[in-house]
């Protein structure tokens, strides 16, 4: 980390230092497109990382590299203490009771579809996990891909039925529907915390204190909002909470699952091999208990403990100020595109109650195109579905162009947007 902390107090609110934050990200340095300034606007797709995460993967790989566990020697011991470490990082990170309620998975998908099968696999017909023909799981509309098809694929095996929250025009969650979605039949309901499309940042503990009343379980894809703020799970009240490292300064390849410590006890494992077992005798084997029941193999080792880097970075640079920088960026971006003819901004128009990323459309020109013309003038964006093909097809569109900030953004790079989007529309002849 650079000397002192790029956060720091001002008017009561924390800033941050933008300028030294961007001497830790190597990337951010690199021309591209014959040699034009990176404005990288991607980080809703995954985030870059900075030198003291790098760093900490390398001195992980030159000094320490073993496998953990099961070696007595003093390497073995050190990857052991460094990925545990880097668990209780994760834990604390999110407010939670104890770090054995914390499951490392590869990405939030992983940690999604382990939940899915404990639903589809559970013994005890009468317990919390419980899922029969008849039974119902409530997503919402504006799911990603990784919160939506597991629950389809339970759904078909099971006989349960999936139904859905619609999204009203201006990209919130209608709930006028929640007395009916939510209802004695609910086994679970599964929603986004912060949209990696619309930037909505969902009434999740409303809906949580709906569903336990109904006697339901609630799961919380918190891909795009633990990056970007403080999120406690212990004051969202939800089950299941899952979140990764990409897109958090840290490594690809590691996610998180956090659960309450009973439904853990009471989930079966989702793969099957070593240090995932108590006992194994060849007529039937008995499992470790959490976490360590639910990471059967080899892990992701130095992810893990390049998480708990990244862990340390934002912790250090402070989650407040980012949440505040983020805000300012969208308090100048926002306008300024709604000022461009033509571009309708999809989801909140104003910046209170929502994330960083924009996805916009812009009349006569496909985001594929546009996206193309903002990279050859240096910009990143990103163009298509998003991963959330529904969405976009229940506002009317198959695709958007999206941009999205993070801590190492500048009000610049807003200005390069915005001009990069009024010269494709002149390019284009708009």
């Amino acid at each position: 980390m650079s000397t002192g902390s790029p956060g720091a107090a001002a008017n009561g609110k924390q800033s941050l230092d933008v300028g030294r934050i961007r001497k830790d990200f190597p990337i951010l340095d690199r021309t591209v497109r014959g040699g034009r300034p990176l404005v990288y606007l991607d980080s809703a797709n995954t985030s870059q990382k900075p030198r003291q995460v790098i760093d900490t993967l390398t001195e992980f790989y030159e000094r320490h590299n073993a496998n953990i566990h099961r070696a007595t020697h003093e390497l073995g011991e050190e990857a052991t203490e460094a990925y545990e470490g880097a668990r209780l990082k994760a834990a604390r990170f999110i407010g939670a009771a104890d770090e054995t309620e914390v499951i490392f998975t590869k990405n939030v998908s992983e940690a999604i579809n382990l939940v899915a099968y404990s639903f589809g696999n559970a013994t005890a017909l009468s317990g919390p996990l419980a899922l029969r023909d008849g039974d119902e799981i409530v997503i919402t509309e504006m799911e990603h891909h990784s919160n939506l098809v597991p629950w389809q694929l339970l759904c078909e095996r099971t006989g349960a039925r999936l139904r859905w929250f619609s999204v009203t025009e201006d990209g919130r969650l209608d709930l006028s529907q929640a007395g009916e979605l939510i209802n004695p039949r609910t086994r679970l309901v599964a929603l986004a915390h912060q949209s990696n499309v619309l930037g909505t940042i969902n009434p999740v503990q409303d809906i949580v204190a709906r569903a336990h009343a109904a006697g339901a379980l609630v799961l919380v894809d918190a891909a795009q909002s633990v990056p970007h703020g403080r999120v406690d799970v212990a004051d969202l009240g939800a089950d299941f909470v899952g979140f990764t490292g990409h897109k958090m300064c840290g490594p690809t390849g590691i996610g998180v699952l956090w659960a309450r410590r009973e439904l853990l006890a009471e989930m079966p494992p989702f793969l099957g091999g070593g240090e995932m077992i108590e006992s194994v005798r060849m007529e039937r084997s008995t499992f470790a208990p959490p976490p360590h029941k639910f990471e059967a193999g080899t892990m992701p080792i130095a992810q893990a403990v390049g998480l708990g880097a990244a862990i340390d970075y934002l912790t250090d640079v402070g989650l407040d100020g980012i949440r505040e920088h983020e805000h300012e960026l969208l308090r100048h971006a926002l306008p300024a595109l709604a000022e461009i003819e033509g571009l309708r901004i999809l989801g909140p128009t104003a910046p209170e109650n929502r994330g960083s990323a924009i996805s916009f459309t812009l009349d006569g020109i496909h985001p594929h195109d546009l996206s193309q013309v903002l990279d050859d003038r240096g910009v990143a964006v990103r163009a298509g579905h998003h991963c959330a093909w529904p969405l976009h097809r229940a506002l009317g569109i198959q695709a958007s162009t999206r941009a999205s900030f993070y801590l190492y953004n500048t009000h610049a790079e807003v200005d390069a947007l915005v001009e990069g989007i009024r010269h494709a529309k002149r390019f284009f002849g708009g």
